[in-house]
């Protein structure tokens, strides 16, 4: 017996409805350099946000950027879980790792949204969790200074010698890609997360994209004066000026985030509940250690 044409149609938005209400997207965790994915922070970091946003999430290793970038990207390709799309939660370096697949990944899945925790977007004048030995602190402190500004800020020799940064920010003047820029401005939100009192990123606005003027270490400059966003390198005034950029600041240091600013600025933008409003409010509730790059 054949059903009635309407009965099938009901049918058929039921079951549309039905997947629509219980699939939510999937989303993966980069973390940072010093850190492993079986390390409790990271694991219980990715635990609450699956808890937290009923969404699957998958927790990738790291290791040099380029070539992680590449490794990510066909692991991210291989996962039918993530086919539909995804989304990219960034600890510290990882952060990169997460851009370098969203800018370089050729036919990958989407990303719909990026979540960087405290990523050094624009770089960082520090030795990041170096050590306490007495060459880490001196190299440390030497770059704090200005007694190595010619070497650690001079653009032509870190273009020349970075390779991974400038091409990520398409800073190489003959080698700018149109298609990295489509790919940053296609996000649905870019969430970036600064740490009030973070002394691992220096400047700790690099997590905003802010950074020193060419040459200096004074004073930082705001993202929207930069460069890279005046000149619109990889779409970030573009993303910005539609309302898809989320500047928050929260208390404590590097990747210090408490449970409820996990809840009240990551979360959103895992279940799909995120809010429209600008946010840049401070979490004034107990602080619980979570993660360390």
């Amino acid at each position: 017996m054949a059903f009635p044409s309407s009965m099938i149609a009901s049918v058929s938005v039921l079951v549309f409805m039905t997947f629509q209400l219980s699939y939510s997207i999937p989303f993966i965790v980069l973390h940072g350099i010093g850190d492993q994915c079986s390390n409790r922070g990271v694991k219980q970091f990715t635990e609450l946000l699956s808890n937290y946003s009923g969404a699957e999430g998958y927790c990738f290793w790291r290791w040099n950027m380029g070539f992680l970038a590449k490794t990510v990207c066909d692991k991210v390709m291989e996962m039918n879980e993530l086919k539909q799309g995804y989304n990219i939660v960034g600890l510290s370096q990882g952060n990169l790792i997460g851009r370098g697949v969203l800018e370089f990944c050729n036919g990958g899945p989407p990303v719909k949204n990026f979540i960087s925790l405290g990523g050094p977007h624009a770089g960082t004048a520090s030795v990041p969790l170096c050590g306490s030995g007495v060459l880490c602190i001196i190299a440390d402190r030497l770059l704090k200074s200005e007694i190595y500004t010619d070497y650690v800020q001079a653009i032509p020799n870190y273009l020349e010698k970075c390779r991974f940064l400038p091409k990520l920010n398409n800073e190489l003047p003959d080698e700018r890609n149109s298609t990295y820029k489509e790919r940053f401005i296609s996000l649905q939100n870019l969430v970036l997360i600064m740490f009030e009192h973070d002394t691992v990123l220096i400047p700790k606005e690099t997590a905003w994209f802010g950074y020193y003027p060419d040459g200096a270490f004074k004073p930082i400059l705001p993202t929207q004066q930069t460069q890279l966003y005046v000149e619109d390198w990889i779409g970030l005034k573009t993303l910005d000026e539609a309302g898809r950029v989320k500047y928050i600041s929260v208390p404590g240091n590097h990747l210090g985030i408490s449970r409820s600013d996990m809840q009240k600025y990551v979360v959103p933008f895992l279940d799909g509940s995120a809010s429209r409003k600008n946010s840049t409010e401070k979490d004034s509730n107990i602080r619980v250690r979570g993660v360390h790059c």
